[in-house]
């Protein structure tokens, strides 16, 4: 598009503008091929559209949509709830380029109940509403079959599929089958139930499929007393064991507070890309829904934004007609007969906290199944947490770590292992003998072991990491920063892991003078850092037992020129120990390892021996 095009399109848009009337509704923009690529809604839709069109607009994506906008259409209504019903039912149907996508994660299951003489109740993942009436759909699969079995134990709703009518059972077509047998069904098919008492047994099903089981409750313990006064103890005694199996179900519910009914909670939990809006539900005190949806962003939208489109979409899912909604923050949107409560304490604050706790885990669930069918998201993550954490330039995908061994500056050893994208590198790994350092001198060793480690690495032209970690306090990351900085000149990050009087890890230092990075120490980041620390150890350690292990095995046979590793073994092996062999005669030694190492051997023992005399 020529410059000359472009003045021309933003002529003919601001046109549109400026003829917009100062009234709620929704506006719609369109591109070169006149699909809808952007929704919204507004109070005022004058002022809305227009704030597109400013020049201090500095949003880069905002500035992408407003290069694809060829024509604008808008809807006028009288409210701004009508506004935001009207944009929610836009963005299903055109489902636009730069609007929020909403994700379900799957088709969560629901439970129908059909429209048939004698209804069934069963689980389902197809909706359709000529069959019946459906309730969910349940987020906690759990939770659906805890209903039903509670349904079929106090109700016993027929299973099977016969399309029983009136006629038929009146002139007896149909015969009981194996569930009326074994006392699951009560055989309405044949009059063993009438009609009256299944629908019912439907009626109090219903209830309890929205929430309402202290209705159910209180109807029950009204028939049971009524029976027990006209003395019909054994129908009395059933309607009591329907009593206390609900009473026990409903006791396991998630009871939230006596007075709260007919209740809406909504909050959000949102990252760069996603938000994640869970909706709870509370009636008669209890919860009886629970559910969270996902929205994709396009344009860094707002979580008021967000928060508004999930209160509307979630709502209308659900047909709740609650004249009451708990939300985390205000929402400029005003919904006719309901009221918005932002709660601090009490109960209300519980069910928020609830909520969020909900959607935080619908979140991890959702970031878990991604990880799991793509590994390599884990590891990016985490160094995008750590680069954050840390303020560092770019990811951490080369870390380093060094730590020291020695007892009592003998065999004195240093080690560095290097992790990439969150994971060792094994052949990477260094293994150092201390050379300049006399005595258990620890700053002394890691300063003589970085300046060879980076010294190295700049003579041969290889990679610098992207992050040290000094596995010590302030004086480790001081010494190793005193080599990066000040002698070798080079500008990489350094952060170390502080131990606790335990002896224990507790915290993550960054920065000169350091400071305390805040990291919780059960989260998956400070495991990985850990992990680090560990392997480092580990290696180092090895390294130091390796070096003692040869000493310790060190033999005055080694020290004799032509008596090689496997003639010194076939030595210890035969005589046992060094002084047997220094007191075997010529023979012996000629019989185990020949005729000219046995002379050498014997010379060699016995002409120091006549030395020493």
């Amino acid at each position: 598009m020529t410059k000359e095009e472009n003045e021309k399109r933003l002529e003919h848009l601001r046109g549109i503008v400026r003829r917009l009337p100062d009234k709620p509704g929704s506006y719609q923009f369109y591109d070169e091929e006149h699909n809808i690529i952007y929704v919204g809604k507004a109070k005022s839709l004058k002022a809305r559209v227009s704030s597109y069109f400013h020049t201090e607009v500095d949003r880069f994506k905002t500035k992408v949509l407003v290069s694809k906008i060829f024509d604008i259409s808008y809807t006028v209504v009288n409210t701004e709830e009508d506004a935001l019903l009207l944009e929610n039912s836009l963005i299903k149907k055109y489902n636009p380029r730069y609007n929020v996508m909403l994700k379900d994660g799957k088709t969560y299951p629901s439970i129908c109940v059909t429209n048939e003489y004698f209804p069934r109740i069963f689980k389902t993942r197809t909706i359709n509403k000529k069959w019946g009436t459906y309730y969910g759909p349940y987020s906690h699969v759990g939770a659906m079959y805890a209903v039903l079995d509670l349904i079929r134990e106090l109700y016993k709703p027929r299973t099977c599929r016969f399309p029983i009518t009136k006629e038929g059972v009146e002139n007896s077509k149909y015969k009981v089958c194996l569930d009326y047998h074994i006392k699951r069904c009560y055989g309405p098919c044949m009059g063993k139930q009438s009609y009256e008492a299944y629908q019912r047994n439907i009626m109090q099903a219903r209830e309890i499929l929205k929430g309402n089981t202290r209705v159910i409750l209180r109807e029950l313990r009204e028939e049971m007393e009524h029976l027990a006064e006209e003395l019909r103890f054994e129908e009395a005694e059933e309607v009591k064991l329907k009593y206390l199996t609900l009473d026990h179900f409903a006791s396991h519910s998630e009871v939230v507070s006596h007075t709260i009914n007919n209740v809406d909670v909504f909050s959000i939990t949102s990252d760069e890309k996603m938000a994640y809006i869970n909706y709870i539900h509370v009636s008669n005190g209890s919860i009886n829904q629970s559910f969270t949806i996902e929205y994709k962003k396009k344009l860094d939208e707002s979580d008021e934004e967000l928060l508004q489109l999930g209160i509307v979409e979630l709502r209308e899912r659900f047909k709740s007609d609650a004249k009451e909604i708990i939300v985390p923050q205000e929402v400029e949107v005003e919904l006719e007969g309901v009221k918005f409560t932002i709660p601090k304490l009490g109960d209300k604050k519980k069910l928020l906290d609830l909520s969020i706790m909900n959607g935080k885990q619908y979140k991890f669930d959702r970031l878990k199944q991604a990880e799991k069918l793509n590994p390599e998201q884990k590891q990016t993550r985490l160094m995008k947490e750590l680069q954050d954490k840390l303020h560092l330039p770019k990811l951490p995908y080369q870390i380093e770590c060094f730590d020291n061994s020695n007892i009592s500056g003998t065999d004195a050893v240093a080690a560095c292992v290097v992790f990439k994208k969150m994971k060792p590198s094994k052949s990477d790994y260094k293994r150092y003998n201390i050379k300049t350092v006399v005595g258990p001198d620890d700053y002394a060793s890691m300063k003589e072991v970085v300046h060879r480690r980076y010294t190295r690495l700049i003579e041969e032209e290889q990679p610098l990491p992207d992050l040290i970690i000094a596995d010590g306090g302030k004086g480790q990351m001081e010494v190793i920063r005193e080599v990066i900085q000040d002698e070798l000149n080079l500008d990489i990050p350094i952060a170390g892991l502080a131990k606790n009087d335990r002896h224990r890890t507790n915290e993550l230092l960054y920065g000169f003078p350091p400071m305390s990075i805040q990291l919780k120490i059960d989260s998956e980041l400070f495991h990985v850092l850990t992990q680090i620390q560990d392997e480092v150890h580990r290696f180092a350690i090895t390294f130091h037992r390796e070096k003692r292990s040869k000493h310790a095995l060190h033999s005055e046979l080694d020290d004799i020129k032509g008596i090689g590793p496997k003639t010194r073994d076939e030595l210890l092996k035969q005589l046992k120990s060094v002084k047997k062999i220094k007191e075997a005669s010529l023979e012996e030694l000629i019989s185990i390892i020949g005729s000219a190492k046995g002379n050498l051997l014997y010379q060699h023992f016995h002409q120091e021996k006549d030395n020493s005399l």
